[in-house]
């Protein structure tokens, strides 16, 4: 009755969030002269390698920026009134890459003028799995009236997110600071906010809106069991939309290869595990 959410098979990504109270579109649309994802899962990994390779049980493979999923042809596993699941499970081509036999699914639900997106990873591996895992949904800006500098993100109740810092080619630095906010809450939106590329941070308050100084709609996101958060828009352009990107892990550090047992955060599952994650993103009019 409220939200009409599209998907496309490729990569499981979200291609829509219509609101059909104010025949309004939330979702970035892909303009490639900007952008041409809209919403890209992350899986197995979120961000870049240092020199595009890892290492797990002591051998080296070599995997893409943000993982395969987003790039992988999902099967639509299941259907129901209010939701829609998709899957993918390894293949000879991923075992390449990343040496575990997986099952992956990404579930769309909604309820009311909420869509949850929700993540399940299945090891069928008989070995213990390490995976990365997190969101990439770009939202118009501006939705509803005014100028991109008209809207912010804000945060739920008043926080200090830690930032923390990627180099010129989007690996992890050594460097993190307090993350200033507006009255605690808010960061203003302007373009050149994304010069250096996303902004990363390390936060408990794990609610956050896009909202607009001309009217009461908002893009609520919430990711409680996600530790990490990226904003971002292409840097060093107009771009008309911002990425809220729930993370569960990091990119890579700079200069080392990563070594997959001993990330910071990284997913862990024994043999004939399932792990279970979730965002939410509600249109508030």
């Amino acid at each position: 009755e409220n939200l009409k959410v599209s998907v496309d098979t490729l990569g499981a990504q979200l291609s829509s969030i219509y609101s059909k109270d104010t025949k309004t579109e939330y979702l970035w649309q892909g303009e490639e002269s900007f952008w041409k994802g809209r919403a890209y899962n992350l899986f197995p990994y979120v961000g870049r390698f240092f020199d595009g390779k890892y290492n797990v049980y002591g051998k080296d493979y070599c995997m893409d920026r943000h993982g395969f999923a987003r790039v992988s042809d999902f099967v639509l596993s299941d259907k129901t009134e209010n939701s829609l699941s998709f899957t993918i499970c390894a293949t000879d081509k991923t075992l390449k890459e990343y040496p575990f036999e997986f099952i992956f699914t990404v579930r769309f639900v909604i309820d009311c003028k909420k869509l949850k997106v929700e993540y399940f990873i299945k090891n069928i591996d008989d070995k213990v799995m390490y995976f990365g895992l997190g969101g990439h949904p770009g939202f118009n800006v501006p939705f509803n009236g005014g100028e991109f500098e008209d809207y912010f993100v804000e945060f739920e109740r008043e926080c200090t997110p830690i930032q923390r810092f990627l180099d010129e080619k989007g690996l992890l630095t050594e460097k993190r600071n307090e993350l200033t906010l507006i009255d605690n809450k808010k960061i203003n939106l302007y373009h050149s906010l994304f010069d250096n590329d996303a902004i990363v941070m390390q936060t408990d308050c794990r609610t956050v809106c896009i909202k607009g100084n001309c009217s009461e709609r908002a893009i609520k996101v919430s990711f409680p069991n996600m530790p990490y958060l990226g904003l971002w828009h292409m840097p060093k352009t107009s771009s008309p939309f911002v990425c809220i990107e729930p993370w569960l892990t990091l990119p890579s550090k700079a200069g080392k290869v990563e070594i997959l047992e001993g990330k910071e955060n990284v997913g862990k599952l024994n043999s004939g595990e399932i792990y279970e994650n979730f965002f939410e993103v509600e249109i508030i009019e």
